[in-house]
């Protein structure tokens, strides 16, 4: 079954000196956009991490959450950010002299800026933390997939009902569509009858008559286009029965569905028919956007 870009899972696992917490929060997107958000020190994971979630979730805006702690029993050290201390230092000291307050900043008070300070354990190196911390990345990765496809499910079901809605259009104007080539032809003749009968002196040709109206009625024939509308319909229903990522492949299909409508509309001459036309338009229209929302 399809799911949805809309998700979010999570999952942690705890070692014997480490916590690891992985959250994933998924929203629509026409690609795969990824923001890793982890400790400083662990970049070497992050490719890693993206290609995991490029493997499995395909398609939307997706932001990745990892919380590495240190449990263990003092086998940690802190190391300090010098630079960084020094710039906050001295921004501080400038403010208070631009403010004209006096300098109360304390250590303390900078060592709690960002990433002055980061806390890291001497037993494992980043490389051995990822062998611990990926398996927790596919678990939280299981639990988004589980939410998605519910969601996802939901959404094809609610399409599928459009989806008879738009067939339901689509036979109406089926029936309708022999009738039309007829009446307009009639509709034709007898408007140039009205001519002729104006026009009493008016000389023609009776055969090239019935000829010309005829290529003119047979224009608003829409068997060729109705035939290929049924055929992107059953495209448009397998693909959302299918499973992977059907969201492209989905609004390709509704483009094509929506060529032919346009093109019916156009040649079609008759009443009945457009009123039909536009109900399938706004009804396609409807699908389109829900479309959105799948992978």
């Amino acid at each position: 079954m399809a799911s949805s870009m809309t998700g979010y899972g999570r999952a942690e696992a705890t070692y014997a000196t480490r916590r690891y917490l992985v959250e994933i929060k998924s929203v629509n997107n026409r690609f795969c956009d990824i923001s890793v958000r982890m400790p400083r020190g662990y970049a070497v994971l992050e490719t890693k991490i993206r290609e995991k979630i490029t493997e499995r979730l395909f398609r939307g805006k997706i932001d990745i959450f990892v919380t590495i702690e240190d449990v263990g029993d003092g086998n940690s050290t802190v190391e300090m950010n010098e630079g960084l201390a020094k710039a906050y230092s001295d921004a501080v000291r400038k403010i208070a002299e631009l403010t004209g307050r006096e300098d109360n900043s304390d250590a303390f008070q900078i060592a709690r800026f960002p990433d002055v300070l980061v806390a890291r354990s001497t037993s494992l190196t980043p490389e051995e933390a990822g062998a611990e911390l990926l398996p927790v990345l596919d678990a939280a990765i299981d639990d988004i997939l589980r939410m998605r496809g519910i969601e996802g499910e939901k959404l094809v079901n609610d399409l599928l009902e459009k989806v008879n809605s738009f067939e339901s259009m689509h036979a109406a104007v089926k029936l309708r569509a022999p009738l039309v080539p007829g009446e307009y032809k009639e509709r034709l003749m007898a408007r140039i009858e009205d001519l002729l009968e104006e026009k009493a002196n008016l000389v023609y040709d009776e055969a090239r008559r019935e000829a010309e109206v005829a290529v003119f009625a047979d224009k608003c024939a829409i068997d060729e286009e109705l035939t290929r509308l049924s055929s992107h319909m059953t495209q448009l229903r397998e693909t959302l029965k299918g499973t992977g990522s059907i969201g492209k492949r989905l609004d390709f299909i509704l483009q094509e569905m929506n060529r032919e409508v346009n093109t019916i509309g156009s040649k079609a001459n008759d009443l009945t028919i457009t009123n039909y036309v536009l109900d399938m338009k706004t009804e396609l229209e409807k699908i389109r956007e829900q479309i959105q929302n799948l992978a």
